[in-house]
């Protein structure tokens, strides 16, 4: 009767530690759903603003019409990712393509007197640092969740009712390096344009005697 009791208390005991691990697990990729969700608002909010931004751009430099191209289709692609790997993998051309849309217009200092621009480009910087905040967050909780999906013997549980690792939000090496190589504009330095530089007055004409009129002997 013991050995029985005994028994019973063990099996009870394994099927409230599988129901804790599981529920643990349910938990653990809500979390990592609802950080993603964050990551995607601020990612959709940064999307919107764009075609204002090359709206703006093109009304100064209509001839840059490739650039402008790129960043439309790079826009696309990145609207059309669906989840943190494909995200991933659109991230880098359309950060890189963002970068050459500044860098065009750093060009044309006389955009600090459009206040929509400057706006816009002040929204935007606020909208990078929101994605990096939630980014982080979200891959804080995929390593935490990842760690128990691949960790003994909660990878037993993982295993019998199919949790799997969740994707990180990263930009791949190879693009990595074409977003760290784009230009990157500091708009204080067109804020107050610089005075121009006085020219210097053109030199005179040597005077030269008419006709009829006395020579120097």
């Amino acid at each position: 009767m013991v050995v029985l009791i005994v028994i019973v208390a063990i099996v009870v005991l394994l099927l409230l530690s599988l129901m804790v691990s599981y529920n643990r697990f349910i938990s653990g990729r809500n979390a990592v759903q609802t950080a993603w969700a964050d990551v995607d608002t601020e990612l959709k909010r940064r999307y919107d603003l764009v075609p204002n931004l090359v709206n703006t751009v093109q009304g100064y430099a209509a001839h840059e019409r490739g650039v402008f191209e790129e960043v439309t289709r790079a826009r696309a692609a990145a609207q059309s990712a669906q989840g943190p790997a494909q995200a991933s993998e659109a991230e880098g051309p359309f950060v890189s393509a963002l970068g050459r849309l500044f860098a065009v217009a750093e060009n044309y200092p006389e955009l600090k007197a459009n206040q929509n621009f400057l706006q816009l480009q002040a929204t935007l910087s606020d909208t990078e640092d929101r994605i990096q905040s939630s980014r982080r967050v979200y891959n804080d909780t995929v390593q935490g969740f990842n760690r128990r999906v691949q960790a003994f013997p909660s990878n037993l549980i993982a295993g019998w009712f199919h949790f799997q690792s969740a994707q990180f939000f990263t930009i791949p090496d190879a693009q990595r390096a074409t977003v760290a190589e784009a230009p990157r504009v500091d708009f204080s330095n067109i804020t107050q344009a610089p005075p121009a530089a006085p020219s210097a007055p053109a030199p005179s004409a040597p005077d030269v005697p008419g006709p009829g009129a006395p020579t120097a002997s």
